[in-house]
């Protein structure tokens, strides 16, 4: 039985590769998690490669609901505990280590801002507009319909 800091490590490493799964990081994460789980097994490294771009289609296919997502999360939870379950405790204490590492790069390219009157989105946005209709979204303090106004020389 994993020790509850290598099962929260899990945890978070398996939200980590569906957070990724659809940034611009994901191709160099991808990467590097299948050689955490290869662990220098060419063969094993290929096996989570497809795995890892399974994910990611599912991902982006449309099939990315909040359902889909948390079964992906613990899907690749369950084998990053599967693999760190079957190292011996030097060898466990590396890979959490290199595991530690690793997961600031799942939310590098997710990270959103906007400065002032712009607009920041974490995940998709869809607006549309049928037959003529006006859309908008709806953001948190309004959205207004019109015009920009002219940017000041300074702002380039």
């Amino acid at each position: 039985m994993l020790a509850e800091s290598l099962t929260a490590l899990a945890a978070a490493a398996g939200a980590g590769v569906v957070q990724a799964a659809t940034t611009d990081a994901w191709a160099g994460f991808r990467d590097r998690v299948a050689q955490w789980f290869g662990r220098g097994d060419q063969r094993r490294e290929q096996v989570q490669l497809e795995r890892l771009d399974r994910t990611a289609a599912a991902l982006t296919a449309g099939e990315g609901t909040e359902h889909e997502r948390d079964l992906l999360a613990r899907e690749w939870q369950t084998r990053f505990e599967g693999v760190l379950e079957d190292l011996d405790e030097p060898e466990r204490e590396r890979a959490a280590a290199e595991l530690q590492v690793l997961l600031p790069e799942s939310t590098a390219a997710s990270r959103v801002s906007a400065g002032p009157g712009g607009v920041a989105a974490g995940r998709d946005i869809h607006v549309k507009a049928e037959q003529g209709s006006i859309a908008a979204a709806v953001l948190q303090g309004g959205a207004q319909i019109g015009h920009p106004p002219v940017p000041d020389p300074s702002q380039g």
